[in-house]
């Protein structure tokens, strides 16, 4: 069982961990990623291409991942590092362009003086003891320290348990876009924008 009191909290993911991250993510976001890339590894060795390790936030125990929570900063984000290569390296040509095409369904960019937060991932074994809620709460910190003015997020409808862990914790619901089409290709079919006002005194 996780101990709470020994979970250790750090800005930037470790080298070593990348495929563990990777992992975790492709477990939570499966339903979104499978009509990108069919093949778990394949997934899995995308993501890690992609990893940006100074944009995350992640909670270690003994040298363990235990949760992730990525983010944007300006235009570079924790799983924005990836290459049009590496896509097609996956994917194949035309399986590339259809993956391209989906990738940037799911793209989102952030405003000045706003961290946008790209995802918070907690490893089953971990979860039910307060990791999402520390990733989150150093979050909130890591943007005060930033002097940044808000944080957004987007949580589908598919995700209620997620919603009000960022209610709780602070975040409104601002708008809601409907996205039928996306049900049968992704799982969900809206998607909320949720805003948290930072304090900067």
């Amino acid at each position: 069982m996780t101990n709470i009191v020994d979970i250790e909290y750090q800005v930037g993911l470790p080298e070593h961990l990348w495929q563990d991250a990777a992992a975790l993510y492709e477990e939570a976001f499966r339903q979104k990623f499978t009509p990108i890339l069919r093949s778990k590894e394949k997934r899995i060795r995308l993501l890690e291409k992609s990893i940006c390790p100074e944009f995350a936030i992640v909670a270690l125990q003994d040298d363990k991942l235990l949760g992730v929570c990525g983010f944007h900063d300006g235009d570079k984000s924790f799983t924005g590092g990836g290459k049009m290569s590496d896509v097609f390296e996956q994917a194949g040509p035309l399986r590339g362009l259809w993956a391209l095409l989906l990738l940037s369904l799911l793209e989102r960019k952030s405003d000045t003086d706003e961290l946008l937060m790209d995802g918070i991932v907690v490893d089953a074994a971990a979860r039910g003891h307060g990791v999402g809620t520390g990733l989150l709460e150093r979050l909130v910190i890591y943007a005060e320290e930033r002097g940044l003015k808000t944080i957004r997020l987007d949580v589908v409808d598919t995700n209620p348990a997620a919603r009000r862990l960022y209610e709780r914790k602070g975040f409104a619901a601002m708008k809601t876009e409907q996205a039928p089409y996306l049900r049968k290709l992704m799982g969900f079919s809206a998607a909320t924008t949720m805003v948290k006002t930072v304090s900067t005194a």
